[in-house]
């Protein structure tokens, strides 16, 4: 099955310090894919670069060397035009709804501006029941949420109807990035299970996280990210079975157990680790790792 997505050695350097004089290395030579009908997790503590990359793929911060191909297509070739009709099959959900809506507006407000931009002809009723749709997917009660401001509605509730607006344009890859933070548990497999039907209707989904349990629970494959390098990757099954590169090890057991203290003998020994070798070398089938041979 050929790539819907596709980085090729991505780096993304920032400038930093006075005048920009210093660099900082926040993705460093990033290849992967994600195809239709599958969920690639991206997995890594904070500061890893995980939402640069999701950033980048949805164009909304340039990258500094290699190329990010959707269907075959340099994005960053993209003209307004093809932007727009791209953003109509590729969406981004992030971790802070808040920061998506304006305090001025309602927050369905989101759902106009999509009909304005890809639906002008389509008619009054047959769009609210397209919203009405989308909610009731999202598990949210239209009659709690539409015609109400931000400030009224919970971080739980702006989030699902910023995965509401995404479904209702021509989905074919999304970026979920920790989409489920703000969500209490039981909306939270609600949630999974929606992307789980998504991904059996053939969506593509970039789903960035640093909590391992929901990765393993719903990926494919996964990438396990440290300060801005793949240090491990491969179907998710083998990845967490079979972990090889300190780092992975060191975030499973870091994971808590029931009945098990967990204390200063719980620790990341990877912060300690010595440097990573320059390549990624197979250890398996499909399975790669920065470890030494």
């Amino acid at each position: 099955m050929s790539a819907l997505v596709e980085l090729d050695a991505c780096t993304k350097v920032y400038r930093v310090g006075s005048f920009g004089s210093g660099r900082l290395t926040a993705v460093d030579d990033v290849t992967f894919d994600v195809r239709s009908g599958e969920v690639v997790s991206l997995i890594g503590e904070s500061g890893s670069g995980k939402s640069t990359i999701g950033r980048m793929i949805l164009r909304l911060s340039p990258v500094t060397s290699g190329a990010i191909r959707f269907k075959g297509e340099d994005i960053s070739a993209f003209g307004d035009r093809r932007l727009a009709e791209y953003y109509r099959h590729a969406q981004g959900v992030f971790q802070d709804p808040f920061s998506s809506y304006n305090p001025v507006y309602k927050a369905d407000r989101v759902f106009a501006l999509v009909k304005n931009a890809y639906f002008p002809h389509v008619d009054g009723a047959t769009w609210r029941s397209r919203i009405e749709a989308s909610l009731e997917a999202v598990s949210l009660d239209p009659r709690q949420v539409l015609h109400k401001y931000p400030h009224q509605l919970s971080g739980g509730q702006l989030q699902r109807l910023l995965v509401a607006r995404a479904l209702l344009l021509d989905l074919e890859f999304l970026v979920a990035d920790e989409i489920i933070s703000m969500l209490d548990a039981s909306t939270r497999i609600d949630v999974l299970n929606l992307l789980g039907e998504l991904k059996a209707n053939g969506l593509g989904i970039l789903f960035i996280t640093h909590d391992l349990s929901l990765g393993n629970y719903i990926s494919d494959r996964t990438l396990i990210l440290r300060r801005g390098v793949v240090v491990e990757s491969g179907r998710t099954a083998d990845v967490f079975g079979d972990p090889r590169h300190p780092y992975t090890r060191s975030l499973l057991a870091a994971v808590p157990h029931l009945h098990t203290k967990w204390g200063p003998g719980t620790t990341t020994e990877a912060r300690h680790s010595p440097t990573t070798p320059p390549a990624l070398v197979t250890v398996g089938p499909g399975h790669l790792a920065r470890v030494a041979q």
